[in-house]
C-alpha cells in the first residue's frame, strides 16, 4: 500500500519526508499545528491505515481537475498582458521584446492517446530483434533468471 500511495505523495497532500513509519499501529507523520507556535507547532500524529488513506484521498482531484500553483499577476494564462498593463499603469518602461526565432515545424508523429508529439527514444534496424534488458536490476541487486 506505501509504495502505491508514494507515487502520488510528491503531488498532493504529503511529502515522503513527513511519513516516519508504517506498521501494525498504523501510519505515522509529521504535521504543522498552526495553533501553536515555537517548537511545539511540529506534532506527530498516527492514523490507522483506512483513515490515513481516506485524509490522504480527500486531497486526490478528480479526473480533468488541475491544482492552481499560480494566480492574480503572475497566473500563466495571462502573464502577459497583466504584465503589459501594470507597466503601463506604472509608467515603466516595457519590456524588451523577445527575439522570435522562426522554428522548423515539427515532424514527429502525434502520440494517439494524448495528442503530444513522440520522442523517438531508440529505432532498431531491419529484421534486427531489440537488445534484451540487464541480466540484473541496477537498484536491486537480483538476478533476473
Amino acid at each position: 500500500m506505501l509504495a502505491y500511495l508514494s507515487r502520488y505523495t510528491h503531488r498532493v497532500a504529503i511529502s515522503n519526508s513527513r511519513l516516519l513509519r508504517f506498521d501494525q499501529t498504523g501510519v505515522t507523520f509529521r504535521f504543522k499545528d498552526y495553533r501553536r507556535a515555537g517548537a511545539e507547532r511540529q506534532q506527530v500524529m498516527t492514523l490507522a491505515a483506512d483513515e490515513f488513506i481516506r485524509r490522504f484521498l480527500l486531497h486526490v482531484l478528480p479526473k480533468g481537475f488541475h491544482r492552481i500553483r499560480h494566480y492574480g499577476l503572475l497566473a500563466g494564462a495571462t502573464r502577459k498582458t497583466t504584465l503589459d498593463h501594470v507597466r503601463r499603469l506604472l509608467g515603466v518602461a516595457p519590456a524588451p521584446a523577445d527575439v522570435a526565432e522562426i522554428e522548423p515545424p515539427d515532424l514527429r508523429p502525434p502520440c494517439p492517446c494524448c495528442g503530444g508529439h513522440m520522442v523517438i527514444v531508440e529505432t532498431f534496424e531491419r529484421r534486427r530483434q531489440p537488445r534484451a534488458p540487464p541480466a540484473s536490476g541496477p537498484l536491486s541487486g537480483t538476478q533476473i533468471p
